[in-house]
């Protein structure tokens, strides 16, 4: 079995893909509203995640796995289909917005568990992990704020 840990950051590099690809058809799905350019600054956001995760993984010696980008990218293709058969606001892009909540609260678990695993593996030394975990606390507000604006938005009954 390899070294757990470049496994775990290959899972979340995936992870990272997954989250540019949907991102970025939301920008494109929402073009000229407010949406679009959330979106596009939380792109920003999660390839400068992305660049960190595959930083670290190098120096761990990982290979990210074609694997599991592939199924990613097969994944988020599934996403955007649903996206582009709905009408704007639609629950497909609720949906997309609590799947990104959902992974950035994944991505705060990876940042304090390396945090943690920093005291005892000198490959992790040179990550300010409290930084990178304070931003995904940042990103998760925001995407929740959109989340329940979506919410309201979606699941309004007709009167």
């Amino acid at each position: 079995m390899g070294d757990p840990l470049a496994t775990y950051l290959e899972d979340h590099i995936a992870g990272a893909s997954y989250a540019i690809d949907l991102l970025g058809a939301i920008r494109d799905q929402h073009a000229g509203e407010p949406l679009a350019e959330f979106a596009l600054g939380m792109l920003a956001e999660v390839k400068a995640d992305e660049a960190a995760l595959k930083g670290l993984a190098e120096r761990v010696g990982s290979e990210v796995s074609s694997l599991k980008i592939a199924s990613a990218w097969l994944t988020e293709k599934v996403s955007r289909l649903k996206l582009s058969h709905e009408s704007a606001g639609g629950l497909g892009t609720f949906q997309a917005l609590e799947f990104l909540a959902v992974g950035i609260q994944g991505k705060l678990a990876l940042w304090r568990a390396l945090a943690v695993a920093s005291a005892g593996d000198d490959r992790l030394n040179q990550m300010d992990f409290d930084h990178l975990a304070r931003r995904a606390e940042s990103q998760h507000a925001r995407m929740e704020t959109q989340c329940l604006e979506a919410a309201r938005t979606v699941f309004r009954r007709a009167q």
